[in-house]
């Protein structure tokens, strides 16, 4: 199936939408062909952002934003004694989470801090080399299992996010070991193992919180692929026109982040934007677009975003649960089980690879994908 309003070849340029005027496209490209990212124009000493960066005020966070509730708290779940007498007791957490916030802190998830500590030391090391070593990685060619670039929808964005990343597609087809940057290579390939050994355990409680055999999601290959997306966000001389990364919702099953100690992610809920405040050793999990759809609704894929700060860099490790390009004729589409006369189907089938260029079509712009599926 081939969406109407999406590029015939996901591989190939993403087109410049009508509201690129010549200077800014100019611009883009300049920035883009440096091949040094948003650490590039830090590291030449500049004190006000570049304009392909400034953000509509209306889009910012302000102070017309509306306060906070201080009882707002993202739930916590704990996975200690998950194969004991606390299971279902842990089955229950994460359906009320999944339901209502489509986000939640895991602590006790099993991946030995040293690991996280080095995980988030490597994006830093990497970040930091000089920007000849970095240039070697840097691309654009959606083919390539390993890309550092800044922004994957720097051509199609209103507004660039203050943000550079490092893609590593580590499953169903990972890369080489000599693809990987060699700064970052070891510990990425062993949090790979790790990230996966807890996603079965994630989709097995997932599974079960929606009321189906345990191996369900996992017999769907919810799991089958994984991504490693790890984000550096340079400290910021004009956070207040700018933004790290838009507000948008995940186009997976299930995100792993791992996130640094400094903050700056936020979700909306019940129209307010609530701070998920970084826990020493905690993975932080929630819904994507994928398990919204195939739950029928059920689970809430719900946006969110980073902030730019004068603080940093901030570092943040993804992990994304999905296929995403790789060649797959597989359907998906809301789970059968879980439907009747009174809960018929919300969306309709797609690929993986079919909602994946739909999403990149329309980039971070608030605009959840998700709503091209409604039926």
């Amino acid at each position: 199936m081939m969406l109407k309003d999406a590029r015939a070849d996901p591989l190939s340029p993403p087109p410049q939408p009508p509201h690129h005027n010549r200077d800014r496209a100019k611009e883009v490209k300049e920035f883009d062909e440096s091949k040094t990212g948003v650490k590039g124009l830090v590291d030449s000493g500049i004190s006000t952002i570049p304009r392909i960066f400034i953000h509509p005020p209306h889009t910012l966070p302000n102070d017309s934003d509306p306060a906070v509730d201080p009882t707002f708290q993202i739930p916590t779940v704990d996975l200690q004694s998950i194969h004991g007498d606390r299971r279902m007791e842990i089955v229950g957490q994460i359906r009320r989470a999944s339901e209502t916030w489509g986000f939640f802190q895991m602590v006790n998830h099993g991946i030995p801090d040293g690991v996280l500590e080095k995980m988030i030391e490597s994006v830093v090391s990497f970040n930091e080399l000089p920007k000849e070593e970095k240039k070697v990685f840097y691309t654009r060619d959606l083919k390539k299992k390993v890309r550092f670039n800044s922004n994957f929808d720097l051509y199609q964005s209103r507004a660039a996010n203050w943000r550079d990343s490092l893609y590593c597609a580590m499953a169903p087809d990972p890369p080489n070991a000599d693809e990987l940057p060699p700064v970052c290579r070891d510990i990425t390939l062993e949090y790979s193992q790790h990230v996966t050994r807890v996603g079965n355990t994630l989709f097995e409680l997932f599974s079960e919180a929606l009321g189906l055999d345990k191996d369900h999601l996992i017999g769907m290959g919810c799991t089958e692929g994984h991504i490693i997306l790890s984000h550096y966000y340079p400290a910021c001389p004009e956070p207040h026109l700018t933004i790290g990364t838009s507000p948008h919702s995940d186009s997976d099953f299930v995100t792993l982040l791992l996130q640094d100690h400094i903050g700056g992610l936020q979700i909306r809920y019940q129209h307010h934007w609530v701070d998920v405040t970084p826990v020493t050793g905690a993975l932080v999990v929630n819904i994507g677009d994928l398990l919204q759809l195939i739950s029928n609704g059920r689970f809430k894929s719900v946006e969110h975003r980073v902030l730019a700060n004068q603080t940093g860099p901030r570092v943040s490790v993804a992990c994304f649960f999905t296929t995403h390009f790789h060649p797959s004729t597989k359907l998906y589409g809301p789970i059968k089980e879980l439907l009747s006369d009174e809960n018929p189907p919300k969306y309709k089938e797609t690929t993986i690879r079919d909602y994946l260029t739909h999403y990149y079509g329309v980039g971070l712009d608030g605009k959840t994908a998700l709503n091209h599926y409604r039926l």
